[in-house]
């Protein structure tokens, strides 16, 4: 028997990336998507012959009692709607970032084991081969102890110029909490997400305010309220340290070809490694050998963490970014922005 998915969300992310996947599978049946508008909502639904649309979530569970539910609203809805799904006994998939709180990604945590249903989120980039393979050979202590992580998803003006990304109320920030996240919860994945000890952030709002125009399209600079770039300093229990650089705006100079820049670095004391395109390397009598290396990375990151949640709810036993992660991340995040904003370190 097929299972049942309901996407709550009509936006970009839902059609590109969770119906694209799921039309793929012949055990998975789409049957109703929930929008906040109607005309909007029915639209989408006649566009990728979903058989039913709901303005109403509530309503949306009573008739069509899915077994699987996909999250694709704005960050400051994400809570609410985990929440009401798994109420409703049904498995979970999120988009990024958890939610805007840690405190509220700790009561989806623990609701989720509560109920026995899965939680996951889609943080797509560590589904990569690249991250797969990099993570297996620091498993088997190639780099040996890794003391120095340098972590990347730097924009030098892709501001993006639509949904609620400029809204620090419906978003709980900016660059940060969009793409640093993902390179973040990537870096943290490799290393077996070790605890933290201490945060010292900055954050600045320098160009959001005052251009209105860039590589992703146009905002209004009155009402961009998030940060600009943030950079950030991690230090580890273990003695580690990541070094933590993200913005939207900031003006450096980048290929021509690239808007964004996501990547990690992982110095360690037998190797070093780059993540995208995963490369191993290290000294040899002051020449660069390269021990491992992929000649492109992994773009089919979304497909993969699609396919790894919908196995699990089937059965089977793919990794997920799970619930006790995304609650991981989410402190570690929410903890970078008090540093920030309070201008001192912020110890865990």
């Amino acid at each position: 028997m097929k299972k049942k998915v309901a996407l709550i969300g009509n936006g970009q992310v839902a059609e590109k990336v969770h119906i694209a996947y799921y039309n793929t599978r012949e055990d998975i049946e789409i049957v109703a998507v929930v929008g906040a508008t109607e005309e909007n909502v029915k639209q989408f639904a006649a566009r990728h012959n979903i058989p039913s649309f709901y303005t109403n979530a509530e309503e949306m569970y009573l008739v069509e009692k899915p077994d699987i539910i996909s999250v694709c609203t704005p960050n400051r809805f994400h809570f609410d709607n985990v929440m009401q799904a798994l109420k409703h006994n049904c498995d979970v998939l999120c988009e990024k970032p958890p939610a805007i709180s840690a405190e509220d990604a700790k009561k989806m945590f623990e609701y989720a084991k509560q109920k026995g249903k899965i939680l996951a989120y889609n943080f797509h980039h560590r589904f990569a081969d690249d991250v797969t393979e990099l993570k297996n050979k620091i498993d088997q202590g190639i780099l040996g102890e890794i003391y120095f992580v340098k972590v990347t998803a730097l924009r030098r003006n892709a501001i993006p110029g639509w949904g609620t990304f400029i809204n620090k109320e419906a978003q709980g920030g900016g660059p940060l909490i969009d793409i640093g996240i993902h390179m973040l919860d990537a870096a943290m994945y490799v290393l077996g997400y070790p605890k933290v000890k201490k945060v010292t952030a900055k954050l600045f709002q320098k160009i959001g305010i005052k251009k209105s125009e860039g590589a992703f399209g146009s905002w209004d600079p009155k009402k961009y309220t998030v940060e600009d770039s943030l950079f950030s300093y991690i230090e580890l229990e273990n003695g580690g340290l990541i070094q933590l650089e993200t913005s939207f705006a900031l003006n450096l100079k980048l290929d021509a070809r690239e808007k964004t820049i996501m990547n990690v670095e992982l110095c360690g004391d037998e190797a070093g490694a780059t993540m995208f395109p995963a490369e191993i390397y290290k000294d040899d009598k002051g020449e660069l050998v390269s021990l491992f290396k992929r000649e492109a990375a992994d773009e089919d990151r979304h497909t993969k963490s699609m396919q790894a949640f919908v196995n699990r709810c089937l059965g089977g036993n793919d990794r997920l970014a799970d619930g006790e992660e995304g609650y991981s991340i989410q402190k570690l995040v929410e903890t970078i922005y008090q540093s920030a904003e309070k201008n001192e370190s912020v110890e865990l």
